[in-house]
């Protein structure tokens, strides 16, 4: 059975063409199928060793998502994975790289222990999204980082209704309302001043945007939770859902959203054991000089 890797470089950089070659290369020599994207496929002119892929779900029939840019084009490849239920790595080329797994400098090495499946895998909570009109389900959709349900318009802010389990907690007239999983803490809901989540810490993060509100603080409550979010007021602006960055709709007014646990995590796959700690200290450059550790005799 020929083993096949679905290839996933940032799509507006030319710097990519030459790199892809040399990915695709590395991974012919351990008899594996590079394929792409139809439309990545076609932005290459120089195709050796590349097969375009399915039009359906380019992930079709492969073991992995290789990746080759920043978060924003991890997130996006991420739509791959998760609907062929295969995982995903990154190899960060793009600037923090909070989702890549490995560095360009150790390209090689990656390539060689993705070919030889030396890599472990790490499922990561996702959110299931549903979009109501009344009693219409108009819209569905899931993300890995976070959803947003933001104002449309800079001239005006949205009203929202914020519902947990059911039951109404707040109202916060705001710029938007952001609802994130621990993988989206160190992201959008970061910028807007919610906590950092652990990975294995499965949980869902409710962080209002400029909110104008007395009671309206990042909140973190049960996986088991179900948020909703309402959209209320006769005066209000025009609201937008956007899921990981990249895909967004229109709400319609007096809209609900409602948002629970995902069914089908990402899988991760990591090819270290590295603490989550080291991560946050190394990607966010943390002071940690005069840390001096446990002592010999110190119990953990």
């Amino acid at each position: 059975m020929t083993r096949r890797i679905l290839l996933a470089p940032h799509g507006r950089r030319t710097d990519m063409h030459q790199l892809v070659g040399v990915v695709a290369t590395q991974l012919a020599a351990h008899n594996i199928e590079c394929v792409m994207s139809p439309d990545t496929y076609q932005q290459h002119d120089d195709k050796p060793n590349l097969t375009p892929a399915d039009h359906t779900n380019p992930a079709n029939g492969c073991e992995l998502v290789l990746v080759l840019g920043g978060d924003g084009t991890i997130l996006r490849a991420a739509h791959w994975a998760h609907t062929a239920d295969i995982p995903l790595i990154g190899i960060n080329y793009g600037h923090v790289g909070f989702l890549a797994e490995a560095e360009p400098n150790n390209l090689a090495t990656t390539i060689d222990r993705i070919a030889t499946g030396n890599y472990h895998i790490h499922p990561r909570m996702t959110l299931a999204i549903e979009v109501w009109n009344g009693d219409q389900l108009i819209d569905t959709d899931w993300a890995l980082n976070e959803v947003t349900v933001e104002k449309a318009s800079r001239a005006r802010m949205i009203q929202t209704i914020i519902e947990i389990d059911d039951r109404p907690l707040s109202t916060w007239g705001c710029d938007g309302v952001i609802l994130a999983t621990p993988t989206g803490s160190t992201a959008y809901a970061f910028s807007s001043g919610g906590p950092v989540v652990w990975p294995d810490a499965d949980s869902i993060l409710i962080v209002p945007i400029a909110a104008h509100a007395l009671f309206a603080r990042p909140m973190v409550v049960s996986p088991t939770s179900v948020v909703a979010v309402e959209l209320s007021g006769h005066d209000m602006g025009a609201a937008i859902l956007v899921s990981d960055g990249c895909r967004s709709t229109d709400l319609p007014p007096h809209s609900r959203i409602v948002i629970r646990r995902g069914e089908k995590p990402v899988h991760l796959a990591k090819l270290d054991n590295e603490p989550f700690t080291d991560r946050i200290v190394h990607k966010f450059h943390l002071p940690v000089r005069g840390w001096r550790g446990a002592g010999p005799t110190e119990e953990r």
